[in-house]
């Protein structure tokens, strides 16, 4: 592949260490004031000022120039919190919540999650994957490079499987790196109405078999909330989940503190997702064991509920991470950048700790950090050159796209 150098460009990353940035190392960025960076096969080659790139030259000249003209340039955002496999949207409950309903008393009448089963197990494979792959290029639109996606809408084993093969196809036809999550317990199906220990030996015994046999899914996640699993069930799951080799993520305390967050502690669960319901005893339970927060400011924000506890998280030493939730009910929202706005704006995260949460500590959540979250020699050359100085851009341009164009891999994708 050629050999590309791009100049002129004022580069904010974080970087890598040996774990998540946690505290104040959440808001360290490395700043290349003029920067360059070398891009080879794909990969950062060099990145620094013009004399180091130099070196790494020795002699050669690149096959293309790009002068960025001293444009802002930040990684491509990694999202660690999707549903993008769906078949059809949910608008009408959206006017239902504005009424007064709840999120949980939608999905108890058999809408919510379970309406969204009802389309994806009625529809063929080329329309799910058709409608889904849509949903991803607007997010790479808005500069996510990197995207976890969660089966879900499938609730019985035909389908789930069905689910992570279309989820692996999109990984395969799309530009970006697509991470798949096994999420066959994001509710209790209809025909299992009345009988939730039955679903979850069905989950154990022929689904969690089935994936692991499949070898797609890297993750398991459970919806670990009153009315959907209880804190035992969940670790039953989970645990078998971890007997096939699969990583643990757990949809913690979204409305009500159940024990999710703490549960994810005692697992040493990769991440614990939602948590605005967390407790304090939850947060340091996954301080200890070092798992990361995924928060979703703009489901609070679509729920009209209160913000999770961001700051406080950072300030007692847990990792933030950002994610948008993308889904066709409680959250259809693909722009990072809005995240990151409601992040700054609404749970009081820096520009710079918001900015980490978008990419390094997101990249970790969805076990991807080797490749991806930071600007750096032997990473993939995913990043965004930013129509604005800083990266504060994104919360002092709110509602817009302050993104001149994305680039995968050194090559220019939208």
């Amino acid at each position: 592949m050629a050999l590309k150098l791009l100049r002129h460009a004022r580069i904010y990353t974080p970087l890598m260490g040996g774990g998540p940035p946690a505290g104040d190392e959440q808001g360290k960025l490395t700043v290349y004031e003029d920067g360059c960076f070398l891009v080879e096969d794909g990969r950062i080659l060099a990145i620094g000022a013009m004399t180091d790139i130099e070196k790494h030259l020795e002699g050669r000249t690149a096959d293309q120039e790009f002068d960025l003209g001293g444009a802002a340039v930040v990684p491509g955002f990694v999202d660690p919190h999707t549903h993008a496999c769906f078949a059809a949207l949910r608008e009408e409950e959206f006017s239902m919540r504005l009424a007064g309903k709840s999120y949980l008393e939608i999905l108890q009448a058999g809408g919510g999650i379970l309406s969204s089963v009802r389309a994806v197990r009625s529809a063929s494979d080329e329309a799910l994957f058709a409608f889904s792959r849509s949903l991803l290029a607007s997010t790479l639109l808005y500069g996510t490079t990197t995207i976890e996606i969660k089966s879900g809408y499938g609730l019985d084993v035909e389908t789930e499987l069905r689910m992570l093969r279309i989820i692996d196809r999109l990984g395969r036809e799309t530009p970006q790196t697509v991470i798949p999550t096994f999420m066959g317990a994001h509710a209790v199906p209809e025909e299992f109405r009345g009988d939730p220990e039955g679903y979850v030996a069905l989950l154990r015994e022929e689904m969690l078999p089935a994936v692991a046999k499949q070898g797609i899914a890297r993750f398991c996640d459970i919806f670990c909330e009153e009315g959907v699993f209880s804190v035992e069930q969940s670790r039953r799951v989970l645990e078998r989940a971890r007997e096939y080799g699969l990583h643990l993520k757990v949809h913690a305390d979204e409305v009500h503190d159940l024990g999710g967050a703490a549960l994810a502690g005692e697992l040493r669960a990769v991440s614990a997702e939602h948590l605005l319901a967390a407790s304090d005893a939850g947060i340091e339970a996954m301080k200890r064991s070092g798992v990361v927060a995924v928060l979703l400011p703009a489901t609070a924000y679509s729920l009209r509920k209160p913000f999770a506890r961001a700051r406080t998280m950072v300030e007692k030493g847990v990792p933030v991470a950002l994610a948008t939730d993308l889904n066709p009910g409680s959250c259809f929202c693909s722009s990072m950048p809005f995240v990151l706005s409601l992040a700054v704006m609404g749970m009081g995260l820096t520009p710079e700790e918001a900015l980490t949460g978008a990419t390094l500590n997101a990249a970790w959540a969805v076990g991807a950090a080797r490749d991806a979250g930071s600007l750096e020699p032997g990473k993939m050359a995913d990043f965004l050159v930013l129509d604005g100085e800083t990266p504060a851009v994104f919360a002092y341009a709110s509602g817009t796209r302050p993104i001149r164009s994305v680039w995968k891999q050194g090559e220019r994708v939208a």
